[in-house]
Formats: C-alpha cells, structure tokens, sequence
C-alpha cells in the first residue's frame, strides 16, 4: 500500500515506504497533541500541571548539589572550547557520582532517576557547559541505556547496565556519509556466519557522538533482507557493540563550529564479530527501535535549551541594566526592552513546555511522540533566537570571544561560544524541517488510518466501497463538531488574562483541524511534497501547545504561591505572541509565494543564475 503521489521517483517513494513501515502505527496511550491536531484541546490532560513529588525533588535536589559542585570546583567550558577537552577528572567524578547512569534502573546499579530529574540535570549542566551535557545526553538518551532498558533482554541488561555505573560511555551509530535523514541508504552491513551464531559487520559510521571515547555502541547496520511478496525488503538490526572487539577502529575525530569538547567521530568497522545475542529486539527492528528511543531522547534538547536560554536571560538582564547609553540603561530603550520582553517571555514558554513533557514521560501513560518532538522543535528553534538577540543586546562585547574580554578586564559572558553551541541542536536528532514531517506525518495518522484502503491500488472494490462508506459515516459528524462553538469551558482556577488565551487555543484547534482536513483532501497523496504547507500547520499547533502549557504551568505556579503575577505577565505576553504567529501561518498558507521560491530554485540548480556569482574569489 502506498500512500504516496505517483509523481515522485521510485527512490524516493521506496525511502518514504520504508520509513512509513518503520514508524509506530498505534496510539496505545491518548496524546495532547494529536487531539489538538483533531480538534479537541484537552485541558484536563494538562491541568493542574504536574507537580514534581517531594520525594522524586528530594532525590533530584540531592544529586543535582552534588553536580553542581563537579561543575564548579572542576571544569572551565571556556578551556573545553580552547582545547576541545573535558579533563579526565571530570569523567572521573562525574562516574562517582553515577551520572552515567542517571536513568538506569537501581537493580543494574543505577540511580534509576526520573525522566524530569534527569531533565533537571542536563537542564544544570547546558546552562554552563555545552560539550559537557552532550557528553551526558548522547550516552543516556539515545545511548545504549535507553533502548537496553526499553527492549533489551534480561542477559543484555544485566551484562551491560551495570557498566555505565562504573563510568562506561556508549554512543549509538547511525549516521552514514550517505545515510543522514534517509536510512534506506545506510551501506554498512552485518552478514551472519556460516554457524548463524555471530555476525560481520562492515561499514562506516560518522557523526558519532561519544564514539571516541566510547566503550559499548549501539550500531545500525543492514542485515539480510526479508522476502516479502515476491520482493526484498531491506533489514536494518540494532546490535550492542563492545568497541575493544577486533576490526573496530576510530578513523577520524571531527571538528564543528561549536561543541568543542565533544567526541564526535568517523568510525569503520572492518569484520567486527559480534554474537548473535547482542541483537536489540530483532533482525530488521532496528530503526523502529531508534524512532522509538527518540520520543523520550528528544527530550534532552527542551531540557539543554531552557537551560541556555535561562543563562541568557541572565546575561541580558543585567547588561540591560549596567550598560548606559545616551543617559540611560539600555534595557530603558524600546528597541533593548522589546528584545528582553520577547527573551523573557519565551524562556518562561520553553520552561513550562519542557518539565510538562518530561513528568508526561514519567507518567507512562500518555504517548508522547507528537509531544516530545514538538519540544525538541519549538526549544531549539526559540534558544537560538534567545541566543541571537542576547549577542545583540551586548553588541560588540557579545561578538567578541571570552578570552580577549577577559583579557581587557571585561566583564566576560561567553555569548558567542554559547551561540555557537546552540547552532547544532536546531540539526540533530532530526533537522528542523524533518521535525516538520516527522510531526505532520503522526498528526494526520487517524485520517490515513481511515482512508488508507481508498488510497491504496491493491484494495479490491468491495474493500474501498467499504472504507467509503465508513468514512461518509464518520466526518459529517466530525466536521459539524468542528463548526460549532465548544460547550464546556471548565477551566478551573485559571487567571482571567489566560482564561481568554486557552479558550482561543480550544476554538483554533478546531480550525486548525479543519485546515488539516481540508488540506489533505485538496492535495491527496501530492500532500507530503506540500512541505510549507505542513511546516505552517506545524508551527500552528506548536504554538497553541506552547500556549497551552504556558497558561497551565503559570497558573500552577501562582496557586503553588511561588510565583507573584510575574509569572502571569510572562505567559501572557507569550501567548500574545504565539497568538500572532499562528493568524500569520494561516493566512500564509492560502496566500504565499511558495511557487515561485520553488521556480528560483529549479532555475538556480539549473545554473540559472550563475552570472549572480561573478567577481568573487571561488
């Protein structure tokens, strides 16, 4: 069955088949998001806002001291940055203290924290050293732990959970010179022996955070394919990989533009033996696996980009307010006050989002796919631009590198190595633009489900009589609920100024849905080439979910008495934002100019252009 137009090449019909086939196709648990997606802005599901249990914040206040204390009294990021290494000592104390085993569970010899005590832990160490939260989340989050604790065996865990207590590091390895946001094209291969009881693996890997220091991975590699239907279907298996076995070798450290501390590589793999046993789940689960890991690995980044964010409203509050210019603070000037309002305002919204998706983590019973990836989206994108305006806001002083204001005797806020940091989140664990169809691909999920059989070309005529019928019965309905005016407003406590703000996000949810619906039927299976189209109805339900969590995590924290009506202040001023973006995105989505940018940019492929590239040094 193919979803998919048959305007496309085969190539890319077969990658977006095999992606399609990888993905999860059931929603055991409800989802905040995807009702909102449908319509239904599911207030109950998000409020009261979740409270961290005293117990669970007495653990977490406990290791975070703890933490904190390593970070002090033992690491400079600015030296990380110059050198491009975290000292020894570090891993060493970090270790100690288990923070390599953050979230492995207590019978391995782990901590077995919470996912928001963990949040609340790289949230610590991304306000203060980037690489150093890297280091941290690319072993915990997309690592070995995590898909060992979610799939793994009994021997696999009992084997290597207990490895990370003592300080063991694991990486996980996907990416390929040729293999980034399409895995279909992944080269390196696991060829089982001739006895069946281990297997070859071959290939390159690249990108590979942690895989320079790493003792266990987890490896993609491609394994024989299935027959299916007369036809072969690629396999890609997830095999636990000890990196002292034979054939294993580090071919390249590489440098980036920020992130200077992290070891990050080119790894080959020549022969590499590996048992039978250390296959994650099964032969051809293996990016199921990694899809499915993610929904609580993208986690890390609202988490990391709060944290940096909140540093930079630090920055730029007490610069707005120590620097003078023609007589005055320059926070005092409209152009500085309208950039702390908006550095504010969205530091609070990236906060609010980020500990609502990690307690719905704990929680267990909600599916967070469609949550987790929005954070991941909406954090990343917001901490640059918080980033960005903080540089601006210290203007020469923000440009200029730790080490020359030191110095002079400046006061040294490291804000471009801190931009420089942030630029790579808005790239990994999904690009923002795959963000955009990984997430419009899961909200239009109960639609496809219903219509599937009407797309497909092997559906015999009864089947789609069948599903037409089905379908007829059911929108009519759905639809008019879309039209009419929401009858419950129970919104408890809620402070009046919110109170207009969620009720706006209930009735655009709705038309929302209705924008969604209607979209899919004008361009049918040509939707998933519509990728502005999709990337404004994303951005629209990223910012009612923003809202949504803004309103409910201010109200939480007025009624907790921990928060005056500052915190009220804040997520108004968001929301009103957010409010404006999204009028904008629908009214860009009926009248925009995506046409022509795509003309220009067939014509500019085309060499169209290149007498715009004349008198520079190529």
């Amino acid at each position: 069955m193919s979803l998919f137009s048959k305007d496309i090449s085969d190539e890319k019909r077969k990658s977006l088949e095999f992606a399609e086939e990888s993905r999860e196709n059931e929603w055991k648990y409800p989802s905040f998001v995807l009702k909102l997606f449908h319509g239904q802005l599911d207030w109950k599901m998000i409020s009261p806002f979740p409270r961290q249990p005293d117990e669970d914040k007495k653990i977490g206040d406990a290791f975070i001291a703890k933490l904190e204390h390593i970070l002090r009294t033992q690491l400079d990021p600015n030296e990380v940055d110059r050198t491009g290494l975290i000292p020894p000592q570090v891993y060493k104390s970090l270790a100690d203290i288990g923070a390599f085993a953050i979230k492995v569970p207590k019978e391995y010899d782990g901590l077995g924290l919470s996912q928001i005590n963990y949040s609340r832990a790289i949230h610590l160490v991304a306000s203060y050293c980037a690489s150093t939260a890297v280091l941290l989340s690319a072993h915990q989050s997309i690592g070995v732990p995590q898909p060992l604790k979610l799939f793994g065996t009994d021997a696999q865990k009992k084997k290597y959970l207990p490895l990370f207590a003592q300080g063991v590091i694991s990486a996980f390895a996907l990416s390929e010179v040729e293999a980034g946001s399409d895995p279909r094209n992944m080269k390196t291969t696991a060829t089982p022996t001739e006895d069946g009881k281990y297997f070859l693996i071959n290939g390159e890997k690249l990108w590979c955070t942690n895989g320079l220091i790493a003792g266990v991975l987890v490896v993609m590699a491609v394994t024989p394919p299935k027959i299916e239907n007369g036809k072969e279907k690629k396999q890609i298996t997830a095999f636990i990989v000890e990196t002292k076995t034979p054939g294993f070798e580090i071919v390249h450290r590489c440098e980036f533009m920020g992130l200077h501390g992290i070891q990050n590589g080119l790894l080959r793999f020549t022969n590499v033996k590996v048992p039978r046993e250390n296959i994650i789940v099964g032969e051809g689960e293996g990016l199921r696996i990694a899809l499915m890991t993610l929904n609580t690995g993208r986690l890390t980044l609202p988490a990391a980009s709060t944290g940096a964010s909140k540093w930079c409203l630090n920055v730029a509050r007490q610069w707005a307010v120590q620097r003078k210019q023609w007589g005055n603070a320059i926070g005092e000037h409209e152009s500085i006050a309208l950039k702390l309002g908006y550095i504010s305002s969205h530091t609070f919204a990236l906060e609010a989002m980020s500990w609502l998706t990690s307690a719905m983590a704990d929680d267990r019973q909600k599916d967070i796919r469609l949550e987790a990836a929005i954070a991941k989206y909406f954090s990343t994108e917001q901490a640059w631009k918080i980033a960005d305006e903080t540089l601006q806001i210290r203007g020469g002083q923000g440009y200029e590198s730790e080490s020359s204001l030191k110095a002079r005797g400046m006061r040294s806020w490291p804000i471009e190595r801190v931009l420089r940091d942030l630029r790579i989140n808005r790239i990994i664990e999904g690009t923002s633009e795959i963000m955009h169809l990984f997430i419009a691909r899961e909200a239009l999920d109960p639609h496809l489900s219903r219509v599937k059989a009407l797309l497909s070309p092997k559906t015999s005529s009864a089947e789609k009589i069948k599903a037409f019928l089905s379908a007829a019965k059911y929108y009519p309905m759905w639809l008019l609920k879309l039209y009419l005016p929401s009858t419950s407003h129970d919104l408890g406590d809620l402070p009046a100024v919110l109170r207009g703000h969620v009720l706006y996000a209930r009735r655009t949810s709705k038309r929302l849905a209705r924008e969604v619906f209607f979209t899919m039927l004008k361009y049918q299976q040509k939707l998933e080439a519509k990728q502005g189209i999709l990337g404004r109805i994303v951005d629209i339900a990223t910012d009612l979910f923003a809202m949504a969590c803004s309103c409910s995590y201010a109200a939480s924290l007025v009624k907790d008495g921990k928060s005056s009506s500052n915190a009220v202040e804040l997520a108004d001023l968001f929301c009103r934002e957010a409010r404006q973006r999204i009028e904008g995105s629908f009214e860009e989505n009926h009248t925009n100019h995506d046409r022509k940018h795509i003309q220009v940019s067939h014509q500019l492929m085309k060499d169209g252009y290149t007498w715009l590239e004349t008198d520079i040094i190529k």
